[in-house]
């Protein structure tokens, strides 16, 4: 019986080789089929163009990049429907002051497009949704209880007087305006407690923490 002779040396070289040819074939696909050697050489004639300056590839940003929108979890709110976790008036005023929730601090401001932004009181947020504050109060108070709003004071919370100015926040779990899968920690250090120990929330079928 011969004994079959396994040369790793050249085994090792062929894996080298596949996955040599396998990052080319992606870095293809993502440059419209230019190689990686063409590429190399188009930066050495612009950096010799520029003086000797280091140059990167990039895209210039289309128009529609200065576009804001909130997105809303689809599935997480068809669970809450289901539950009937939200009255119709919280459900309302969610849609509602989702024009205001700044890119990604998940802030409610008065202006988006505005740095920086002023972060809406109740008083704001009544003005701005041309509703009493009354009705504004008891609906961002209820949503706090919920685990969909948190409020951040500042100055010393125990100093009822200091502690006049404060930031609302919704939980990106909810809605989120910015990149799913970069959720910023105040968010997360925020709303952490709240899906962990909240009975419904926990249940959640989507969760970006």
């Amino acid at each position: 019986m011969t004994k079959k002779v396994i040369n790793f040396g050249q085994a090792e070289k062929n894996a080298i080789k596949r996955d040599l040819e396998i990052e080319q074939r992606y870095f293809e696909e993502e440059h419209n089929g230019i190689d990686q050697e063409t590429v190399d050489e188009a930066l050495k004639v612009l950096s010799k163009a520029t003086g000797g300056k280091e140059i990167y590839i990039g895209t210039k940003k289309s128009p529609q990049s200065k576009v804001r929108f909130a997105q809303f979890l689809q599935k997480n709110w068809e669970f809450l429907r289901k539950e009937k976790y939200l009255t119709s008036e919280e459900k309302i005023f969610l849609t509602d002051i989702q024009s205001n929730i700044s890119m990604h601090s998940n802030a409610i401001v008065d202006d988006i497009m505005k740095k920086p932004a002023n972060a809406l009181t109740i008083q704001g947020l009544a003005d701005c949704l041309n509703t009493s504050r009354t009705k504004v109060s008891r609906v961002v108070n209820a949503l706090i209880k919920k685990g969909i709003f948190a409020k951040a004071v500042s100055g010393d919370a125990c100093d009822i007087k200091q502690a006049k100015d404060y930031v609302l926040f919704i939980n990106p779990n909810i809605i989120y305006v910015g990149d799913k899968d970069d959720v910023k920690e105040h968010l997360v250090l925020m709303f952490k407690k709240q899906m962990k120990d909240n009975s419904i929330l926990k249940k959640l079928p989507q969760k970006l923490f």
